[in-house]
């Protein structure tokens, strides 16, 4: 069941690299096709690396909980498992709620954007080092 979880973010991953190393290609094209095709080669690795991130936030609903329920020991895996029926609502409440409630009080309550933000410019810039890129 983890392999299987893993699957979804991994073909992220594979994808953002293969953008990733396509970057080398920009330098031989004329100057309007280059410009465009550099910024649609950083969408697709953005939009895959924060899909991967993501989609491995250890939420049921989402593979990275599958994948902690299939890596925890029963114990604790099975407390994180009964989760998933409510693991919509779970994701509605970090995103959005809390949020929006934390801009009522004056505190800044996004927490999940942070963490994206953060764990998504480091995998970024680990595909750019590992295609010759940075």
């Amino acid at each position: 069941m983890v392999w299987v979880a893993l699957a979804g973010p991994a073909t992220n991953i594979f994808l953002a690299l293969v953008s990733a190393a396509q970057f080398h290609v920009v330098s031989y094209l004329p100057p309007d096709a280059a410009l465009w095709l550099a910024a649609n080669l950083r969408n697709a690795v953005v939009i895959n690396v924060v899909l991967a991130v993501f989609n491995m936030l250890p939420i049921p609903p989402l593979d990275g909980g599958r994948v902690a329920v299939g890596l925890l020991p029963r114990p604790l895996a099975v407390p994180l498992a009964r989760l998933e029926p409510f693991g919509m609502l779970i994701l509605i409440g970090i995103l959005i709620l809390l949020p929006l409630a934390g801009s009522q009080f004056g505190l800044n309550l996004d927490v999940i954007s942070a963490i994206l933000r953060t764990v998504t410019g480091y995998v970024i810039q680990l595909l750019l080092v590992a295609t010759g890129n940075a």
